[in-house]
């Protein structure tokens, strides 16, 4: 027998239809025991201001979707129903888009994730395009893993560009102009659910610090590299925005005077020389295009244009990354992207150029890895700040 269906988060957008009532009544539960933990139905009805016999139905249907969990228990000497979310019940999104992907994340209240689906994009895809795919194919998620619109406690956006944290909208800058002025309430609107969203980069460091083994670390930097290059910057054991939002640029530093003019406006950007859209490029002249995999693969032979190319590419990256190092003294520094699993052989022309631009003691000091979590950092990311901001705890 099928579980009864819950209203989904859309039906609360009509206030005046019983679905409605009946979600934001769910609604009103959830949040109880997000903020208090386990509660008994006669102390879910005092936290909500519901009656008592609102709060049975509800739970009963909730129950019965697998949205929370119940056990007899007993309070003041009577007999009692204890209440929870269930583990599976509750759940966060994380959704990458990138400039050839999406990839998007489940995430129980408990940290572990549930599913995930990886999507390749086409070049140059419209952001409405994507953000419809990404929710056909969280639709599906959901579906697949018996997961109700209902319990789902919202969704995590990455996005590879700046945001400006005032108005709301991806700004100038972005490595996919596409996105350029979109906007938090155009992603609710195409995804049915509550969003937050945020740079790719900053969504990796968090992820670093949230499901990698660099946890508690105050301070740490996850250098994104891919068709841009980003970083995401945790201080004092929180994420550093800055003044507008628009913080880890370092891809737009330039490393070369007059040279190659990048999507910024600038020449000369690290953007120009070190990202995978550059690696691509040059080792694509004169044969068959490759691909990143095709990288990584052909890195992993030993081939010896390609390990010239991530070498040069690689010690430009870790002359910028000195300058960081030397001016906030980071515990660590994580590289993170698609080229992650490369390993050593992307790290140590890094470690050289950040060794030849550090004063001794930083450099001596600064812990240089690249990223356990690979390519799904950022989706990782996304999800857990959805669950920081619902009060979830790992």
């Amino acid at each position: 027998m099928s579980a009864p269906s819950l209203p989904s988060r859309g039906d609360l957008r009509n206030p005046g239809s019983q679905s409605a009532l009946r979600g934001l009544n769910q609604q009103r539960i959830v949040d109880a025991l997000l903020g208090s933990g386990p509660l008994t139905q006669a102390e879910l009805s005092r936290s909500t201001g519901l009656s008592t016999a609102t709060v049975s139905n509800i739970v009963k249907t909730m129950a019965a979707a697998g949205a929370i969990e119940t056990e007899p228990t007993t309070s003041s000497g009577r007999r009692a129903l204890l209440v929870r979310l269930s583990g599976n019940g509750a759940v966060a999104v994380g959704i990458d888009f990138g400039r050839r992907h999406v990839r998007i994340v489940l995430a129980t209240l408990g940290y572990h994730v549930l599913a995930e689906e990886f999507l390749e994009l086409q070049i140059g895809h419209s952001a409405t395009e994507s953000i419809d795919l990404a929710s056909a194919a969280l639709g599906r998620l959901l579906t697949t893993n018996g997961v109700v619109p209902s319990s789902v406690l919202g969704v995590g956006v990455g996005i590879p560009g700046p945001i400006d944290r005032k108005s709301g909208a991806v700004v100038q800058g972005a490595i996919l102009p596409e996105w350029v002025g979109i906007r938090l309430e155009r992603l609710e609107e195409r995804l049915h659910f509550p969003v937050v969203f945020d740079n790719d980069a900053n969504l990796g460091a968090l992820a670093e610090v949230t499901w990698g083994p660099h946890s508690p670390v105050d301070n740490l930097v996850f250098l994104k590299i891919g068709s841009g290059i980003g970083a995401g910057l945790i201080l004092g054991g929180r994420l550093f925005y800055g003044s507008l939002g628009v913080t880890g640029e370092i891809g737009h530093e330039t490393v070369i005077d007059q040279g190659e003019l990048c999507h910024c406006g600038n020449r000369g950007c690290l953007e120009t020389v070190a990202s995978v859209s550059v690696m691509i490029e040059r080792l694509s002249r004169g044969s068959v295009p490759v691909r990143t995999m095709d990288i990584v693969s052909r890195a992993l032979a030993g081939d010896p244009a390609t390990l010239g190319v991530l070498d040069e590419a690689g010690l430009a990256v870790g002359g910028v990354l000195a300058s960081v190092a030397n001016l906030i003294n980071p515990e660590v520094i994580v590289i993170g992207g698609p080229l992650a699993g490369l390993g050593d052989i992307m790290l140590a022309p890094i470690t050289r150029g950040l060794l030849a631009h550090t004063i001794p003691s930083i450099g001596g000091t600064t812990s240089l890895v690249m990223s356990s979590l690979g390519e799904r950092a950022e989706a990782l990311g996304a999800a857990a700040l959805v669950l920081q901001r619902s009060g979830a705890r790992k």
